[in-house]
């Protein structure tokens, strides 16, 4: 009974997460695919980064957005800055792990394109380094986060906050999230 009582919670409170964005989070999720979509018409790029889960999911959109969603259709210019081993591991080792992604900034992002930053606690030292360095750069900031008022979200132009205490609920609510941005901008650019 004790696991059936867990799993219930779990499932709860993903309803509740769900029914928060649905209440309170459309909009932004309306103005971030129309941020991406403006970006690709114009020849810009999106990078992506973020730690841990938050690492996997860069990847994931990136994939999303390279690969496909749900349409067949052109590779549009996406890059997670989470995948090069060599890179990360190297600028960790001779400056810092804070240095990891806005290093890669400061190389690859330009004025036109999006950094998109996950952090469910809305504070990681090498997201928020990044988004710094993307700003300084007149790059747009894109943030998604599970901490209302965090300091990512002070320094990003676009915020989505999951709004979650737990990080696996707010990781949930991330991909639910990211997987509807990359469908709207394939309706924008392809339908």
């Amino acid at each position: 009974m004790k696991k059936n009582k867990k799993i219930g919670q779990a499932i709860a409170a993903h309803k509740k997460a769900v029914a928060e964005f649905e209440n309170n989070s459309v909009e932004v999720i309306i103005g971030i695919a129309e941020a991406i979509t403006k970006t690709f018409k114009k020849g810009g790029t999106v990078y992506i980064c973020g730690n841990g889960g938050s690492a996997a999911d860069a990847q994931h959109i990136a994939a999303e957005l390279v690969g496909r969603f749900e349409l067949h259709r052109k590779p549009l210019p996406a890059v997670a800055l989470t995948t090069d081993t060599s890179l990360l591991t190297s600028v960790a080792n001779d400056y810092s792990f804070e240095d990891i992604f806005h290093r890669q900034v400061d190389a690859f992002v330009n004025k036109g394109d999006i950094l998109w930053c996950i952090s469910t606690s809305g504070a990681s030292a090498n997201v928020l380094a990044a988004a710094k360095t993307a700003k300084k750069k007149n790059a747009l900031v894109i943030a998604f986060t599970g901490r209302k008022r965090s300091p990512l979200e002070r320094t990003a132009d676009l915020c989505f906050c999951a709004g979650d205490k737990s990080a696996a609920r707010s990781q949930e609510i991330h991909q639910l999230a990211y997987h509807i941005i990359c469908g709207l901008v394939e309706d924008s650019l392809y339908q």
